[in-house]
């Protein structure tokens, strides 16, 4: 187990990984939108997704193409230091969820240092961060990406896995690690009020999860019918165009959230 200092949960790590230690010759310019994730049993918003956008509202893909194995590392840490530092700045009372690029961080404990330092500097409290993987990583090393997990959770942090029910993000890695969170691929969850085999493989994927104390989110939320079809199974927090789209570095307004 990597030692953490229990006051604070932060690791104690001397050492320096080669992220750390390389430079970072021309940043990539970039900003946040917030997308909210809404308990639709109260209504309220739950956490608040930190998607990328270029600095005047560019896509995400747009920022993504230009990130290579020699800036790797530093955009992911500004991506995290910018989405805490703007959810300070909106004074945002919920969790912020960041995704983290797995191949970018070498020793967790040293990596994850700068996070607590824009933590502790905007006065945004750990245990309100979900960490969860980004969607378009493509996940080299199985076995690093539990051991990140696994410190992130061991630090006070939320984890989540993303794309639940495609690619990497399926139940071998469930069985290895029991996240606080799962985000339903959104392929599983379109038009599932009207297709049978959807709703018995997503009933199925949250009896799992209640008995393994894992709370369900499902994403890609677009119609009335597929947020009936998921309260009705148990599944309370939904992230989708019917409830708000995405804001540029504000927190949008919640519709359609009962």
């Amino acid at each position: 187990m990597i030692p953490i200092h229990r006051s604070a949960g932060r690791p104690a790590s001397d050492g320096l990984c080669q992220g750390c230690t390389s430079g970072e010759e021309a940043p990539i310019d970039m900003t946040f939108a917030f997308q909210p994730i809404v308990d639709v049993a109260s209504g309220e918003p739950y956490a608040y997704e930190a998607l990328v956008r270029g600095p005047e509202g560019e896509s995400a893909a747009s920022v993504l193409a230009q990130v290579n194995d020699s800036n790797r590392y530093h955009f992911d840490q500004r991506c995290r230091t910018t989405a805490i530092e703007l959810a300070a700045r909106l004074e945002m009372g919920r969790f912020l969820s960041i995704n983290f690029m797995p191949n970018a961080v070498y020793q967790p404990a040293a990596c994850i240092r700068t996070t607590f330092e824009a933590a502790e500097r905007h006065g945004f409290p750990i245990n309100r961060i979900i960490f969860e993987t980004i969607e378009s990583e493509s996940i080299i090393d199985r076995a690093h990406l539990l051991k990140i997990f696994q410190a992130y959770k061991s630090y006070g942090f939320q984890t989540a896995i993303d794309d639940f029910g495609s690619g990497y993000s399926g139940l071998t890695l469930l069985a290895d690690f029991q996240p606080d969170l799962i985000k339903l691929d959104m392929a599983l969850v379109r038009g599932v009020d009207t297709n049978g085999a959807r709703q018995r493989i997503i009933s199925g994927v949250q009896r799992i999860c209640a008995d393994l104390g894992i709370r369900v989110i499902a994403e890609g939320i677009e119609t009335v019918g597929e947020r009936d079809f998921l309260a009705s199974q148990g599944i309370t927090l939904m992230q989708g165009y019917l409830f708000a789209k995405p804001a540029f570095q504000a927190m949008p307004p919640i519709s359609n959230a009962g």
